[in-house]
């Protein structure tokens, strides 16, 4: 929890679990990956993906990357069940380079900081 990963090196990866975490890389070709509730996960290099799978988390990217967003559900019991999955081209006009996005009612939405 309250942790980083942080990764510079082309084709490689950053990956955190932990709530309220983060993972940022800044290679060529590379990913950040976050699965934490309220986490984040951000990229920098080209042709990179940045995803999250945690509730209520967010991801960003440079011009030309990919984010991957998901919505989750209310508790159910025993988890808090995935809504939906997106992809989205960071293309500087729907999504904005360096911008956090999360997802809600499956649309990708400017997250504010926390």
């Amino acid at each position: 929890d309250y942790s980083a990963a942080t990764n510079t090196g082309d084709y490689s990866a950053a990956t955190n679990t932990g709530y309220r975490s983060a993972a940022t890389n800044t290679g060529d070709y590379s990913a950040a990956t976050n699965t934490g509730d309220y986490s984040a996960a951000k990229v920098s290099g080209k042709d990179s993906v940045a995803i999250v799978t945690g509730r209520n988390s967010k991801a960003a990217g440079a011009l030309g990357d990919w984010i991957v967003l998901t919505e989750r559900g209310d508790w159910n019991g025993k988890a808090y069940p995935i809504k939906e999955v997106k992809a989205f081209k960071v293309d500087g006009e729907k999504i904005k380079a360096d911008t956090f996005y999360k997802l809600e009612n499956g649309e990708a939405v400017e997250a504010e900081d926390e």
